[in-house]
């Protein structure tokens, strides 16, 4: 094993890369605001029930966390800087870095806005080794963009994102093919992929810790007791992962969700609020360049209990007034008049390139027109230039049709 300051190895067969943006949502922003490099930065809802989306490093030693309550974050570090999130500067960034990845290798599965597969057995001829490859790609995302990246180099894809997980922050680490069983199996347990908590409580009550611990484990024994999940554990514990970069991997849903900073009650709120997140949905389906069959509604009541409902079109869409009408039956189905919500989510799911509307008669013409206006004022001032209309009133053309509102 060698990070990029160790001696050379023989990297002949660790042809898989994972590169991973180190805090990526923060890294962006101190990126944006230089006067805060070497400060905590937290980036978050502005609700006070919102979590932690990223942190720095420098927060993280004060031990806040992604996924940790803002308000828990801000008690264990008090000074830390928190923004709030800003997803279209991040993807801006994200394409820049794939394209940057994509230039060393067309052999690249994104995972995630700031993570990614890449296989390299093809670029060696070209561009070296693959941790010269792996070096010359931080190297560049770097220079390009200002951004850290930590890169893992195996032999399995899987070993290649743990590889990067123990580069962070910024650094890089190769595991040779030889060395990979070394590697994996003084870790613990958590670092396999398919062990949460309950899967990890259940190997710790066989007496299994480390990952070497699981693969001297009979397979057997590891089915019995966890099922199916038990035999992919023992394969991914003795180093054997047969998965390969798959290319055109799509995004499965698109969406938004928000925690209310006081749970709401009144019908008219809770449309305001559906209102916002269908239109913001919409947006995102647009900007990727698909639409969605099927509309999913969240809502999460003050007790903590969660409904979900959904409906598939007979077309798919991208429109913001279809998915508003879509979700706003699912919100009369699902919303309990006695008691508060403190969560709605609305998201876009079985997604497909987004249609070009041919039909005769369009009835979603007049608003998708009032949405590529929309895209194109956002693009040029910013998506807080626009305020989401009400989807209640006629269609911007005045077109009605009898069906309009299904």
């Amino acid at each position: 094993m060698t990070s990029e300051s160790a001696p050379e190895c023989d990297d002949s067969g660790a042809h898989f890369l994972h590169a991973d943006m180190d805090s990526f949502y923060a890294s962006v922003e101190v990126l944006d605001h230089p006067e805060w490099r070497g400060r905590p930065v937290i980036v978050a809802g502005e609700s006070g029930r919102a979590v932690v989306s990223s942190a720095s490093y420098e927060a993280r030693r004060f031990g806040v966390r992604s996924a940790m309550p803002v308000g828990q974050a801000k008690r264990l570090c008090p000074q830390a800087i928190v923004v709030p999130v800003r997803m279209g500067r991040y993807r801006e960034e994200s394409r820049r870095v794939m394209e940057i990845f994509r230039s060393f290798t067309p052999l690249v599965e994104p995972l995630s806005i700031d993570e990614a597969f890449l296989d390299v057995s093809g670029a060696r001829r070209l561009l070296g080794s693959p941790a010269q490859i792996a070096a010359a790609l931080r190297a560049r995302v770097r220079s390009e963009t200002g951004l850290p990246v930590s890169v893992g180099v195996a032999g399995t894809m899987f070993v290649a994102k743990v590889a990067s997980a123990r580069a962070k922050p910024d650094g890089l680490l190769v595991v040779p093919v030889a060395d990979t069983l070394a590697f994996l199996h003084p870790l613990p347990v958590s670092v396999l992929w398919g062990v949460g908590s309950a899967t990890r409580q259940a190997l710790a009550d066989l007496g299994l810790v480390t990952v070497g611990d699981v693969a001297a484990t009979p397979r057997e024994t590891l089915e019995r007791r966890l099922g199916a999940v038990g035999g992919k554990l023992s394969r991914l514990a003795n180093g054997i992962d047969e998965r390969d970069i798959e290319l055109g991997r799509v995004t499965k849903s698109i969406g938004h969700e928000t925690t209310f900073e006081r749970d709401l009650a009144h019908p008219d709120d809770l449309r305001r609020e559906l209102l916002r997140l269908s239109t913001a949905t919409a947006t995102g389906l647009r900007a990727s360049g698909v639409a969605a069959r099927t509309i999913a509604l969240t809502l999460r009541f003050a007790d903590f209990q969660t409904v979900t409902r959904s409906r598939t079109l007979p077309e798919p869409t991208a429109v913001g007034k279809r998915i508003y009408d879509v979700a706003a039956l699912l919100l009369e189905s699902a919303w309990r008049p006695v008691t508060r919500v403190r969560l709605l989510g609305v998201r876009g799911e079985n997604l497909t390139a987004e249609p070009n509307a041919q039909a005769l008669w369009d009835p979603d013409e007049g608003w998708r027109g009032a949405d590529r206006v929309g895209d194109d004022i956002a693009a040029r001032f910013g998506r807080d230039a626009l305020k989401p209309a009400s989807l209640t009133a006629p269609p911007p053309h005045g077109d009605q049709h009898p069906d309009s509102h299904q």
